[in-house]
């Protein structure tokens, strides 16, 4: 079906692209800003018109069109609105300012959030919750402002460099004006599944209401399922079930999710019947969101919801044996020469090589020949790190040392969404190994010497689960966002290695 919107020029200065969104609230439409230089904005036209009673009607809106842009303009995680108006069919309209990003509910759809993820979320979530419930100046007085409808389709996920993924909230007092708009006495406008016990009533609502909504929500994040269930998908059956069923707990939807009980004590305040029984304002909930995100152990394995994050310390420190040293004069002549499209410096990088007529991973090396030579008679290491999300990657670690001298750390990253890093990381899977081809800075032509890395048993099995994991995933945040993950998550190991490597000395 033809849309005939499209084209449709709005207050001569928005023109219509295409429909991008429908709901109950109204539908979305991609426009260019001409006066701007057709630069892209969202309008979303609202579900109800003021051709009756006009006058109050259009007061209304345009308190709360006023009221939102306002909105937006003092939180950042709240969609900003920059203009409004009502068109020549009497069909109030926002311009919002034009985000590519993917909803929450996609988001949760597609893939399970790990704890980090999730805790990232319902801070920016609370931070913009917060704003709207203190309130803004609207001609001398502060008007708080309640959203209603707070649902993981009124969230979208934005990839953002200074934030990684931000999150931003939509239709910040579109349900109120809505509903103030009906004529039928027993109109409710929210949805039913999110809805507080006192909202289904049709009751005053505050600020409470809204936090039984983000407990439905937050308990959605991080197990996939919903806390309450209806009998019937119908207004009465939602009713029951908000007053009188008691939300399910994370054990009795999934035994080995793991989640740390202040958290899960967190939900389960947020979901109470009664408002007074809640948390009485978004800081409450922010102050132990913030707390659970500054825990060291956050990265480990133990806390995290689904196990898929980070993986432990499943290597074991290797003996450097003479053997294995091999200089190339005496050696190898298939060693290669030091590629001529790569600086003369103290770098890192992996690319496969020949040896014996076998493709084999190489992590090339160049380093000053002392450095070399300090760590040689030691010991070597190697562990893999992997973040799902928000970019799928892997942290693979090398670490060169002996008894005297400091530990060499030569980490590299696997981007899993590029084809080079998939295809090292299966490379490395399949032969269990790789070599590290050691360069001097001094003498950079050949090779210095060769060092043969065995890679661990349960470390290839981790290998072949974060390959087929990154498949499915959906990367949401640009891939130097999760190498900062990584490098932070491998400082925290560091210590850890470093015993281990300590340890080999002692016995």
């Amino acid at each position: 079906m033809i849309d005939l919107n499209i084209g449709r020029l709005i207050a001569q200065r928005y023109q219509l692209q295409e429909l991008i969104g429908t709901g109950a609230m109204g539908q979305v439409y991609l426009a260019n800003d001409l006066l701007l230089g057709g630069v892209p904005v969202a309008i979303k036209f609202l579900a109800l018109s003021i051709q009756n009673n006009k006058i109050r009607v259009q007061e209304r809106f345009e308190r709360e069109a006023k009221t939102c842009a306002l909105l937006g303009q003092k939180n950042i995680h709240i969609v900003r609105v920059m203009d409004y108006g009502v068109d020549e069919k009497s069909i109030p309209y926002y311009v919002m300012e034009y985000l590519q990003g993917e909803s929450l509910s996609d988001v949760i759809r597609s893939q399970s959030l790990s704890l980090i993820r999730f805790l990232s979320f319902a801070r920016q979530l609370c931070l913009g919750l917060q704003a709207a419930h203190e309130g803004i100046p609207v001609d001398g007085e502060i008007c708080p402002i309640i959203h209603r409808d707070i649902k993981p389709s009124n969230v979208l996920v934005v990839p953002n460099p200074s934030f990684g993924e931000l999150v931003k909230i939509l239709d910040f007092g579109i349900a109120k004006l809505l509903q103030s708009d009906s004529s039928e006495t027993n109109y409710y406008l929210g949805t039913w599944a999110y809805s507080s016990p006192e909202q289904i009533e049709g009751k005053e609502l505050n600020n409470r209401s809204d936090i039984y909504s983000l407990g439905v929500m937050m308990f959605e994040m991080l197990t996939g399922k919903m806390p309450i269930q209806a009998n019937t998908n119908s207004f009465g059956g939602w009713y029951k079930a908000h007053h009188f069923h008691p939300p399910r707990s994370f054990r009795e939807i999934n035994p080995l999710l793991e989640v740390p009980q202040e958290l899960e004590n967190l939900v389960m305040r947020c979901l109470a019947k009664k408002s007074s029984d809640r948390p009485q304002n978004i800081s409450e909930i922010l102050q132990t969101i913030t707390s659970l995100e500054q825990l060291d152990s956050l990265a480990q394995p133990s806390t995290l919801c689904h196990k898929n994050l980070l993986s432990q310390l499943t290597s074991t420190p290797q003996n450097i044996t003479e053997e294995e040293c091999l200089n190339t004069d005496a050696s190898s002549s298939e060693l290669p020469s030091w590629p001529k499209n790569k600086p003369i410096a103290d770098i890192v990088f992996p690319h496969p090589i020949r040896i014996h007529n076998q493709l084999t991973v190489a992590l090339w090396v160049m380093l000053p020949k002392q450095e070399i030579e300090k760590r040689l008679q030691g010991t070597r290491y190697n562990q893999f790190l992997f973040l799902n999300a928000p970019h799928p990657m892997i942290l693979w670690v090398t670490v060169l040392h002996s008894h005297e001298h400091t530990p060499k750390w030569l980490p590299y990253y696997l981007d899993l969404k590029s084809h080079q890093g998939i295809e090292l990381a299966r490379l490395l899977l399949e032969t269990g190994c790789y070599k590290i081809l050691l360069f001097a800075r001094e003498s950079p032509q050949r090779a210095f010497t060769y060092i043969q890395t065995e890679i661990a048993s349960p470390q290839r099995q981790l290998l072949q689960q974060w390959i087929t994991m990154s498949q499915r995933a959906v990367s949401t945040a640009s891939p130097q966002f999760s190498r900062g993950l990584l490098k932070k998550e491998l400082e925290k190991i560091k210590p850890q290695v470093i015993m281990k490597l300590a340890a080999v000395y002692k016995t």
